[in-house]
Formats: structure tokens, sequence, C-alpha cells
């Protein structure tokens, strides 16, 4: 065991939710318990960061926690784990416990209470997040070389990895994600069982593993996690239609970055402003690309894979159970990620549709970072930009003008309703963006000579 002083910075010591915490640690204290801050907190607080989690771990039962506080939810109480509400502040506050057996490679299949730490740190993922803090003496305490760990990057599972792998496949996806974002280093024995214990991971809800791959894609090290992912084997396993991507060749005169994969990683890394239905956009926006590659005088062609794929984007999604609003925005996304190549030849008319479409903004962000990550002609790009301020100096908004007529005003020439009066009030409408009808007069004499015509 490795033991130091250290005082947390005045800034983290001084606001509400540490203060709760400490309250929690000296209220078990006082009634004869041993009690810690552990996990997350810990290695953010000495890494210089502020904390997001601030567990607590204790010698008390679930029941002697419930009784020291006013308010214990005892949600995870089976788990040994109690909810504490400090200010209305939640604390998750949880025995020292023993696991075996984990048989369904997520929950243990025993769980026996302890009063020794050093046997509840041993059974926690990766030393970096097994570290102690007392709060009430400033000390941290260390018993599996996180401290060293720290110092030194290094990504390393508490113990055998292919035990900790095993007990828990989720903690597989977490390992990658916590070595891309902190920037660690993943020690040897540890990356080998992440490669040997991949195809485990599949166990794993779709839920789950859409939570930590959003967690990844949501963070500025998206990229190096995908890549971790595709080194490891485990992006064959959670997305194998990404996987794909890897050696799929493109056009060198359009993509000298490379084949699919390492353009759509270069796209990840070009994300300005994440967010959950840009992030899985661009990820997805080419994984049609393999299954149309063809070949003509030597250079390879995709007619089509921005329909197929958005087919393939819809199927995934739904694979991962996300939301209808991810995928209201992000498979049209995908299907129409190539129509802005031809924006300097649409009608007026089209491209003021396009404008008013609510899925807009995420469509012309993709097309930059398309752009961006591969020629980066930007001409395409810049001429919507253009014409968006031209909408603005025409209007205070892109929303499309009220139109001037509707199937009343059709039923009063003599028109029946059917399928034809759509189509007729489309094209009125169409004439009316492109400033050829401007008012109702001109637009019910342009009705009454169309059905001349169809009579």
């Amino acid at each position: 065991m490795r033991e130091f002083f250290y005082n947390p910075p005045q800034t983290l010591q001084k606001s509400p939710a540490w203060q709760g915490m400490c309250q929690v640690i000296t209220t078990l204290h006082n009634a004869g318990y041993d009690a810690y801050l552990v996990g997350g907190g810990v290695r953010d607080m000495l890494l210089g960061k502020t904390p997001k989690d601030l567990d607590v771990t204790t010698s008390a039962t679930p029941e002697q926690i419930s009784a020291l506080f006013e308010k214990a939810i005892p949600l995870g109480a089976s788990f040994g784990v109690i909810t504490v509400l400090i200010n209305a502040i939640p604390y998750e506050v949880a025995t020292f416990r023993e696991e075996r057996e984990y048989s369904d490679g997520r929950h243990p299949e025993q769980i026996l209470y302890t009063n020794d730490v050093s046997l509840d740190v041993a059974r926690r993922d990766f030393t970096i997040n097994a570290l102690l803090f007392d709060p009430v003496k400033n000390t941290v305490i260390d018993y599996v070389g996180g401290l060293d760990d720290l110092k030194h990057g290094i990504l390393r599972t508490v113990g055998d990895p292919e035990l900790r792998f095993r007990e828990d496949h989720l903690r597989m996806l977490r390992a990658v994600r916590f070595a891309a974002r902190l920037g660690y280093k993943t020690e040897g024995e540890t990356l080998r069982a992440l490669s040997l214990l991949a195809p485990l991971v599949k166990s794993v809800s779709p839920e789950r593993i859409r939570e930590e791959l959003e967690k990844m894609l949501l963070h500025t090290s998206r990229e190096q996690a995908f890549r971790l992912l595709a080194e490891t084997g485990l992006l064959r396993q959670v997305l194998p239609e990404i996987d794909d991507l890897r050696g799929v060749t493109q056009p060198v005169q359009f993509h000298p970055e490379g084949d699919v994969f390492e353009h759509t990683m270069l796209m990840l890394s070009h994300i300005a402003v994440p967010s959950p239905a840009l992030v899985w956009a661009v990820l997805l926006h080419d994984v049609g690309k393999p299954a149309t590659r063809s070949v003509k005088d030597g250079i390879p062609h995709f007619y089509g894979h921005e329909a197929i794929g958005a087919d393939m984007a819809e199927i995934i999604l739904k694979r991962l159970h996300h939301s209808n609003a991810v995928l209201e925005s992000v498979v049209p996304a995908v299907r129409n990620h190539m129509r802005f190549a031809h924006i300097d030849k649409m009608k007026a008319a089209k491209w003021k549709r396009i404008a008013a479409d609510k899925n807009f903004p995420i469509e012309l962000e993709l097309h930059r970072i398309d752009c961006i990550s591969c020629h980066a002609l930007m001409g395409n790009y810049l001429l919507m930009l253009d014409r968006l301020a031209q909408l603005e100096r025409e209007a205070k908004d892109t929303a499309l003008p009220p139109p001037l007529l509707n199937g009343g005003d059709l039923i009063r020439l003599g028109m029946k309703p059917g399928p034809a009066m759509g189509i007729l009030l489309h094209e009125i409408t169409d004439l009316q963006l492109e400033n050829e009808l401007r008012t109702k007069e001109e637009a019910l004499a342009f009705a009454r000579a169309k059905l001349f015509t169809m009579r």
C-alpha cells in the first residue's frame, strides 16, 4: 500500500458537490465506519480536472448507511449501494465488497460484504480508477499501483486483465474510452486481453454498447477511440459495417487521405461542435461504399452509395436502439450527403427547399466536414453559404413563403381533388420560389391556363 498527503485545490474544496461528499464521509467516520472517495473522482482530482463522479465506498452496510442519513434511497441496495442526498445532490455510497463469479459477463453471482477496503479495491476495473482519497485526513491511498500508472499515462487492469474483462464484458469498451480520452497507452497484457476476448462484447446489451460508443463519439478523442476499437478487433464486433470500410480504396484525386476508413476517421477529427445526430451521421455517411464499389478504367466508383448507406444506417441505428429523433436526422443526412455536389446547377426552388428543411443544418455541416477531409475543395459549401446569405436578405428566416394558392382555390376554378391537384400546387410553389409568380392573381392566371390545357 502507498499513502501520501494531498491537499485538493481550494476551488474544488469550496464547491457544493465536494462539500456534500465530505459531509457524507465525515458522518460515516463519526459513526465509526471507514469511508473514502473512490474511482473516477480521485483520478480526475489528481489530474487537475473537476471530478464529475464523487462516489463513496465504506465499511458500513446498506442498512447502516440508510440509518445514518435522512435522505437515503435504496435503489441499488441489493448490490450494496445506497444513494444519499445532501442538499439535493446525489452521492452513491457503496459498501466494501468482494464479488464472486460473473456467469453472465455483467453481474456477479454473489456479493460478499467485507471490512477490508483492499478487497474492495481489488475487484475494480482499472488501476487509475481504484485509488482512494480520505478528505478528512487529506490522504490518497493506493493498493494497486494506480499512482504510477497515472504518472506514466498507462491504462492497466487491476489484476489479471482476462479475469477483469470476463467478469464484465462492457469493461472492454470502457478500456478503449479511457485510453483514448486520457491519451494513455494501453498496457501490453491488457491490450492482448482486449484482442483475445473482443467477441465477448457482443453479449453486452445494445443500449450499453450505444452509450459507450456515443461517449467516445462525443469526445474530442473520438478518432483515437475508433482506431483503438479497430486495432483490438472490438470494432468488428460492435460495428462491423465500419470495420468493413478498411481497405476500401477510393480515387486518389478526390481522396488523397486514403481509403474509406481513413476518410471517416479524418472526418471524425474535424467535428467542431458534436451532437449525437452529427457524430453518427459522420460515422455512417459512407457506410454504403463497400457494397457499391465498382472499378472502371482503373478508377473506383461508388454509384448510389448514399441510398444504400441510408438504408444501412437505419438498420445500424435501430440495432443499437437509438431514439427516433436520431434516426430521423441521421438517415436523411446520409441519404442526402451527395446532393451538395450539384448545388451550382440547382434551380432556386430546389436549394430553397433544401435550406428550409429542418435537417439542413446537420446536412450542411456534414458536407463541410466531408470537403475538408478529402480534396479540401470548399466551393460548393461556400456557394451554399452565399445563397443562405441571399435568403437572409430576402427574408428574416429560411422558411418557405405562404403559398399563393391552395386546394380550395383550384376547386373554385373547376379542378377536382386528386393527385393532379398536388402536382399543380407544387409547380406553382416552385415558380413562386423562383420569383416567376409573385401574386395570387398571377398564380390564378397560370392555373387557369394549365387547366385549359388539361381539358
